[in-house]
């Protein structure tokens, strides 16, 4: 199937490993130029490079932290300078930070709430008038299940993300009459570089394909196994795509149908 994405620019933010990395792969692999940020300069050149030669796309990297807005306008000045148009903003930047409540300071949550809720505000306040500009597009904020059914102990990401999910249905609606799709896809239990890390930081014990099981089980997701970034991507592709022009203001969750909620 031809997604129409050849040519098309495309930010994804947080795009040096696991989902991001994943994004600007399907993005590329249908033809588009691809420019990703992340804050890691090393990590994110060494994923610039790797996805270039696996699709053959334009991929470039900027190094940028989404907290700060003099780097978000960079990166969105360099994918326009570069290309010329921006057609796609994939809102990824972010990691999981669960505690239970009262163990959160105010800067834990300030700090949670600029890099997930601001970085992607920010971002399309920027990328609106290119995609306008352009004749329409897409921003796909990437979130997790927890904006729908947030648990005990899973502040303050479950706060941010519901904010973001705010921010997927009201712009949707305010973008719709200029052609831009605004939706978001709610994230389960996926494999990432952020669960590699905790698996190391707690020992390593056993293999990481056990840590993973161990993981699964606690989650008893009904597809009986765990997500993987590739699938993210392509997703993302297609939500990006002329295939779904009629795809507004949606969340879509991808957990294995673990959620309780659609």
């Amino acid at each position: 199937m031809d997604l129409g994405l050849s040519g098309k620019v495309a930010i994804v933010t947080g795009g040096s490993e696991g989902i991001g990395r994943a994004a600007a792969r399907s993005l590329g692999r249908e033809g588009a130029r691809v420019v990703i940020c992340a804050r890691r300069a090393d990590v994110l050149e060494d994923a610039a490079r790797r996805a270039a030669d696996e699709t053959g796309a334009e991929v470039v990297p900027v190094a940028a932290d989404v907290r700060r807005a003099a780097d978000v306008e960079r990166v969105v000045a360099a994918a326009v300078e570069r290309f010329g148009r921006l057609d796609i903003l994939v809102n990824n930047a972010g990691t999981s930070a669960a505690r239970p409540f009262e163990s959160v300071a105010d800067e834990d949550w300030q700090d949670d709430l600029d890099l997930k809720l601001f970085g992607a505000i920010r971002a399309c306040r920027l990328a609106l008038p290119h995609l306008r500009r352009a004749g329409g597009g897409s921003v796909i904020n990437i979130l997790n299940i927890g904006a729908k059914q947030p648990g005990a102990a899973s502040v303050p990401t479950s706060v941010s993300r519901a904010a973001g999910l705010a921010l997927t249905k009201a712009l949707s609606k305010e973008a719709a009459p200029d052609n831009i799709r605004v939706n978001a896809v709610l994230i389960g239990l996926v494999k990432s570089a952020q669960h590699e890390r905790a698996w190391r930081a707690a020992g390593g014990a056993g293999t990481l394909d056990e840590f993973y099981a161990e993981l699964l089980r606690q989650r008893a997701i009904p597809l009986g196994r765990v997500g993987e970034a590739e699938e993210v991507g392509d997703l993302i592709a297609f939500l990006a795509s002329a295939r779904a022009v009629y795809i507004t203001g949606v969340a879509i969750n991808f957990d294995g149908g673990s959620s309780a909620v659609v």
